[in-house]
Formats: structure tokens, C-alpha cells, sequence
């Protein structure tokens, strides 16, 4: 579960965003909590560490123990933390990988901006063989639009999203040296291992990142320009410590997914190339538990030429209803003179379409999981 604090003692917190704190502040720590009370504008007050927040109550139906602890998910001006179950073994293997990979993790955009500044080529031929032809491996392991027109694209594109390499590894021949020639992850872990051997490279960012996909939900996420300073340069030694920090950053946003995923419920990133540029398809696949053959399928993504686009789909039974979300007037216009045709489809596959909805804006960001942000700000 997570919650989320409305404000905080300044003078305190500044010291602990600012590093003067000793006491765990960090991405990945875990930190104890107690209520202290209610406020009179009915704000819960919490004890987390050294720190004392105003908080909403969570939701109806949701109390809080006398005593519980919080992961810190990510800091800033308003840092997050999650609540952690009674039962949650904090030193479990998962919860430890988790502890070291939150503070790393990022998502695609930033990488993506610094390989397309790679791949002209009078920049890249300045990059050694090996390093380019794994440049070459990573978008080879990018889907391409046309690609994912299709069931069959689609399920390929995942298979081969990093989220199940591991999988796919166990259950390959031995003799198999071809299982992730074009995974994501695969190709994330080459890159990884030839910019460690590559002079000048700096460490990782210190900007905030957002917390895991888990708890974002899927959010449309656009192309990122370069820095400044790469923009204007055309020395390819340059790129090289932004790109051993995006790819490290992608690479442990992909693992803080897996680690968070369960049979009932993922979400994946996948980059889609494209002639002029790279962007990323969120999908988010979950089992209802409380309906019998219930699934919601969400999905985000943003291009240049529609701007940021949302959707949820939800299947009961053979029932399906269908919300779609878009930044812009035109693209909400453009989508709805589609649904007769995808009204068509539906009714093909033997399914009963409930509901057929294009809304102009975005859903309002929240979790997909059964939880509340504590989001403390000064």
C-alpha cells in the first residue's frame, strides 16, 4: 500500500532531501512509521523515521497498524514511499534487488534520444566496431509500428520486452546461442558490459527518477531532447557516460519490473522504432480478482504525429468495454472515426462491446496496484 503525505516539517525535511539527515533517506531503504493522530482539517499525522508528515487518510476499508514500515520509492520535492505488508519479508531476495535497483531506475525516453544521436553516422563511426555493432543489436531489438498491427507482433514484442529473458533461457537447448540475439535485455546487458571498459565515463544521474511502473500506472511518456551540451556537440566520446547511465538506468527500471511482476499482473515497456525517431508502448495486463474470467488490458503511448494517448480495456466474460483518452481535439476525432470499423472487429471475435469511449485529456495518474503514495512535499 502507499499513501500520500500533504506536507512536512520543513526545516527537518530540507535537511533530509538536502543529504544532512544520516537516517535512511535513500531510494530502496526501509524506514518504520506510527500514526501520531489527526489534524483538525482531518489529516493524518505519521511518524517515518526522523521525520514527522501530514497525510489523507487512506481509503475506506484501509487502517493503519500501530506500528508499519515504508520503502522510500523515490525523492525530490515530493519523494514517495510504499507501505509494506505486515507479512512482507523485508530480507528477501526480491526485496533486497529491489532496495539496490530503485535508486538506479529510469525509463526508455533518455536512452532512446541518446542512441538516435548515436545512429547518424558521422557520429557513429567514430565509435569502435564492437560498440556500434551492439548499437546495432539494441534497435534491431526494437519493434517496428508495423509490427504491432498485429496478435501475433504484438506477442512477439513482449516475448522479447527483457521481461521474460530469464524464462526463456531456462527452457532453451543448451546448445541455443540464438535465444536473446534480439531480446531488450539481452541487448541492455551487451551494452552494459562494453561501456564498463570504455574510458571517460561518468556515474549514474543524480535527477529524480519516477517511482516503479507498478506504481504509476500507464502514463503516456514522449521523446526527450538531448542535453544541451550533446546537442551541439559532434564528438561521439561525448555521448559515451550518458549512454552508460541511460543504459544502466533502463536496464534496472526493466529489472524492478520483473521483480514486481506476478502471473496476474505486469506491465511492459516497449520501444518502437520508427523512421524518424523512438518511442515507448506501455502495456499493463491484470486479472481482476474480484470478477470471474476479468482482465483490464491498459496501454500509453505517445507520438509525435497524435500526441499522448491512453486506453483500458476490460474483459468480463465475453463482455468488453473499451476507454480511450487523448491530449488533442484532432486525435480524438481521428480515433473516433474508427469505431464502426473496430466496433466490426468486436463483434467478429464473438465478444458483446459494452462500451466504446474516445475522451479528450489523459486519465489521472494513479497506481494499478491496491495502494496509496505517501508524497511528502515542503
Amino acid at each position: 500500500m502507499i499513501i500520500q503525505p500533504t506536507s512536512v516539517a520543513a526545516l527537518t525535511w530540507l535537511g533530509a532531501a538536502a543529504g544532512a539527515s544520516s537516517e535512511g533517506w535513500r531510494i530502496g531503504s526501509v524506514l518504520s512509521a506510527r500514526p501520531l493522530g489527526i489534524t483538525e482539517e482531518g489529516l493524518m499525522v505519521l511518524q517515518i523515521g526522523a521525520l514527522t508528515v501530514e497525510a489523507e487518510a487512506p481509503g475506506t476499508g484501509t487502517k493503519l497498524p500501530p506500528q508499519f514500515q515504508v520503502r522510500v520509492l523515490s525523492l525530490g520535492a515530493q519523494p514517495q514511499l510504499e507501505i509494506l505488508s505486515a507479512n512482507s519479508p523485508l530480507d528477501s531476495t526480491v526485496n533486497q534487488a529491489l532496495r539496490e535497483r530503485l535508486p538506479q531506475q529510469n525509463g526508455y525516453a533518455p536512452l532512446l534520444a541518446t542512441v538516435g544521436a548515436l545512429s547518424q553516422w558521422a557520429i557513429a563511426k567514430q565509435l569502435p566496431p564492437y560498440l556500434r555493432s551492439a548499437l546495432a543489436l539494441l534497435e534491431h531489438s526494437m519493434s517496428s509500428p508495423a509490427e504491432l498491427t498485429t496478435p501475433d507482433g504484438v506477442r512477439q514484442a513482449i516475448n522479447r520486452s527483457g521481461m521474460f529473458l530469464e524464462a526463456q533461457l531456462a527452457q532453451a537447448p543448451a546448445s541455443d546461442a540464438t535465444t536473446a540475439h534480439d531480446d531488450m535485455k539481452g541487448a541492455l546487458l551487451r551494452l552494459v558490459a562494453i561501456l564498463k571498459g570504455q574510458p571517460l565515463l561518468g556515474e549514474s544521474s543524480d535527477a529524480e527518477v519516477d517511482p516503479p511502473l507498478l506504481y504509476r500506472g500507464v502514463m503516456p511518456q514522449g521523446r526527450l531532447p538531448l542535453p544541451f551540451e550533446l546537442a551541439n556537440t559532434s564528438e561521439a566520446t561525448d555521448f559515451l557516460p550518458r549512454l552508460y547511465a541511460d543504459v544502466q538506468s533502463a536496464l534496472a527500471r526493466l529489472e524492478v519490473a520483473q521483480l514486481q511482476a506476478t502471473p496476474a499482473h505486469w506491465l511492459v515497456e516497449i520501444p518502437v522504432q520508427d523512421e524518424d525517431g523512438a518511442d515507448v508502448l506501455q502495456l499493463m495486463l491484470k486479472q481482476e480478482q474480484e470478477a470471474e474470467q476479468g482482465w483490464t488490458m491498459g496501454f500509453s503511448l505517445d507520438l509525435p504525429s497524435l500526441g499522448p494517448i491512453a486506453g483500458e480495456l476490460h474483459l468480463r466474460g465475453l463482455r468488453l468495454s473499451v476507454r480511450l483518452w487523448a491530449l488533442r481535439r484532432e486525435t480524438v476525432d481521428r480515433l473516433e472515426q474508427q469505431f464502426d470499423d473496430l466496433r466490426s472487429r468486436v463483434d467478429a471475435t464473438g465478444l458483446f462491446l459494452d462500451q466504446l469511449s474516445c475522451q479528450l485529456g489523459l486519465p489521472q495518474a494513479g497506481s494499478s496496484v491496491s495502494a496509496a503514495f505517501l508524497k511528502a512535499t515542503v
